[in-house]
């Protein structure tokens, strides 16, 4: 069974043409039976088909199904080979060259590291975009000053303006660009005088937040007889009490002359508003006086509900020509005779004779001792009133004796004070404050 299925299998398989040919050479080979000792030749031969009857030896070019292909020579491969090659090499030169010049680019437009604090950089009249660029450089605002330059030309130039600029340190190209592009008077900066800074500190201040303007440079500006001063009495050099404190935008393009002027217009702003000049007649005070009334307020004073009482407090010393006792004010005459307040203990800075000493002189002290905000000129103005008859703090009093806020000292750490009409009320208020270690 397994023979009779191989040759139907072999039967049923397709011949190649060649396979055919030789079975036809075959059959005719065999069909003319030629003895091989028969010396005919070819001339013999009865037929063309005799003739292709004989034993010709089979050649494999006969069946081939395949074109022959040519093979190049070896010297064209390798001038192929090579030319490939050196395209390649040129390529990745190309590509490497230009990756580098890429790479020192940016370097030259975004310095490594983080962007560091703005400083001052100052551009005069005489500056120009070349001396610009190159001082730039000097100080370590940009890597290349030729390479700034460019970058520049490339968009669209500078106009150099003469000013303050406030620029960071390994800041983009770009930046450092739009900085100086932005004029000085356009850039600001938030400066906030807390109330109760003194000149000192708002000089110091300003000198912190804006980097043009220094300290000495803002005591002196105080000091310039051309500034109108509002509210100060013909005599009077002291600029303390006159700067209002608040929030200002100042400008990199401002002096410290401006700054003060600004600072007084709003404190004349602000003393227009409260009526400063009617209402202080009423307190049989100047507009100037009720500045320094001010001043020992905000010092003093650590709630709004203290302010007026604490007001009420010195109209009552006053009126009785008692020394007003305010500590605040004696530590103010330390400062501005050199002393530092918070290490002279406060009994020697008491004992120490001098225009502030409240202690030792009755009145007023001759100027403010700080600059007072708009809640302490109000309280200024509006003192509280007196403790009314039926208030605990009147009880016991002697016929005949006013009722009258005469004293105060600390009563808690919030800052509220505890009030008295007597030495005696007020002595047991200063033992319980000592107690509780709110006296130094």
């Amino acid at each position: 069974m397994g023979a009779a299925h191989d040759d139907e299998s072999s039967a049923a398989a397709p011949m190649t043409i060649a396979e055919q040919l030789r079975r036809e050479r075959d059959e005719q080979r065999a069909a003319v039976n030629r003895d091989p000792s028969d010396p005919r030749g070819i001339d013999a031969l009865d037929s063309l088909d005799s003739l292709e009857a004989l034993d010709w030896s089979t050649d494999p070019w006969d069946e081939t199904m395949v074109a022959g292909s040519v093979e190049r020579l070896r010297w064209q491969t390798r001038s192929a080979k090579w030319l490939a090659y050196t395209v390649l090499v040129l390529v990745m030169a190309v590509i490497l060259a230009a990756g580098a010049v890429g790479w020192w680019y940016v370097r030259q437009t975004n310095p490594d590291g983080a962007t560091g604090d703005p400083v001052s950089f100052t551009v005069t009249d005489e500056d120009t975009l070349e001396s610009v660029s190159e001082r730039l450089e000097a100080r370590g605002l940009i890597v290349d000053a030729s390479v700034f330059r460019w970058y520049v030309d490339r968009q669209g130039g500078l106009e150099v303006m003469p000013g303050y600029y406030e620029i960071a340190t390994s800041d983009h190209m770009g930046n450092v660009l739009a900085r100086l592009r932005t004029p000085p008077t356009e850039t600001y900066n938030k400066v906030t005088f807390p109330e109760g800074f003194t000149v000192g500190q708002i000089a110091e201040r300003l000198d912190e937040k804006v980097a043009p303007m220094t300290a000495d440079g803002f005591i002196e500006a105080t000091q310039d007889p051309t500034l109108e001063v509002p509210y100060r009495p013909d005599g009077v050099t002291s600029m303390e009490g006159l700067l209002f404190p608040d929030t200002y935008q100042v400008s990199n393009g401002e002096s410290e002359a401006q700054v003060i002027t600004r600072m007084l217009s709003q404190t004349e702003r602000v003393g227009a508003q409260e009526d400063i000049v009617t209402k202080s007649q009423r307190l049989f005070q100047s507009p100037y006086g009720i500045l320094i009334i001010a001043s020992l307020i905000e010092r003093e004073a650590k709630t709004a509900e203290d302010r007026p009482k604490i007001a009420r407090v010195i109209y009552n010393r006053l009126a009785r020509g008692m020394p007003l006792q305010v500590d605040a004010a004696v530590r103010y005459g330390t400062t501005i005779s050199g002393g530092d307040p918070d290490t002279i203990p406060f009994a020697q800075q008491r004992d120490t004779p001098g225009p502030y000493n409240t202690y030792a002189n009755r009145g007023l002290p001759p100027t403010p001792i700080a600059n007072p905000g708009r809640a302490s000129i109000r309280a200024a103005l509006n003192p509280a009133p007196n403790p009314s008859v039926g208030d605990p703090l009147c009880a016991g009093l002697p016929e005949g004796v006013a009722c009258e806020y005469l004293y105060y000292v600390l009563a808690d750490e919030e800052g509220n004070h505890a009030f008295a009409v007597t030495g005696e009320q007020h002595y047991v208020n200063v033992q319980a404050a000592a107690a509780a270690g709110l006296l130094d």
